[in-house]
């Protein structure tokens, strides 16, 4: 087999033309590293080894350009980079972020609970089941939840204060009660904080 045209292609890309057919779409700098040149006679094996490092290279770009913007779970990263490579390149990508310090999933689990806790004011049980979510072993997930130092009327209190003020409203308050329970607090702690606004409050939810 003969490589007979090259063409240039979006994302860096270049489109391989073999024996006048078009073959595959590889990355174009995978390609000059291994001198994939037009004339250049490749066998099977060529071919099979030039798409494996064109994968992974493009897999590892797809990693960095995506903690670029924020931090990943190691399984949250390779999910992402599954849908564009395949299982052994994001496998292997991620295992080389991780190498590199990039990709730390207790890291990841410590910053992603106290931004669960400060911004959407979760309690404990909720915030363990969102980091096991992004695929946080569910031990670590407990182990973190439990060093977090919440204070639990106040996480209630916050809510409200943001989404449901106007509790004189029934149905406002029927809201506040189904999303703080949504949220994980329990009853009796949801009741706690509402007759803090309302002397009169009864046990009818």
């Amino acid at each position: 087999m003969k490589i007979t045209e090259i063409k240039p292609r979006r994302k860096r890309l270049s489109a391989v033309y073999i024996d006048g057919e078009f073959a595959v779409s590889l990355d174009t700098q995978t390609l000059i590293e291994n001198r994939f040149d037009v004339g250049r006679e490749i066998d099977d094996e060529d071919l099979h080894e030039i798409i494996k490092l064109s994968n992974e290279r493009r897999a590892k770009e797809k990693a960095l350009w995506l903690l670029s913007y924020r931090e990943h779970s190691k399984k949250e990263l390779e999910d992402k980079i599954r849908r564009t490579a395949d299982e052994a390149s994001a496998q292997k990508a991620v295992d080389r972020m991780e190498e590199l310090g990039l990709v730390d999933d207790e890291r990841f689990a410590r910053h992603y609970a106290e931004k669960l806790l400060n911004s959407k004011h979760m309690s404990k049980r909720c915030i363990a089941f969102e980091l096991t979510r992004k695929g946080i072993d569910k031990e670590t997930a407990e182990q973190l939840c439990d060093e977090l130092d919440i204070d639990v009327h106040e996480q209630i209190r916050a809510v409200i204060e943001k989404k449901y003020r106007n509790l004189s409203d029934e149905k406002v308050k029927r809201r506040a009660v189904a999303a703080l329970q949504r949220l994980g607090y329990r009853w009796d702690d949801i009741k706690s904080v509402l007759s803090e606004y309302n002397e009169d409050e009864t046990d009818e939810f």
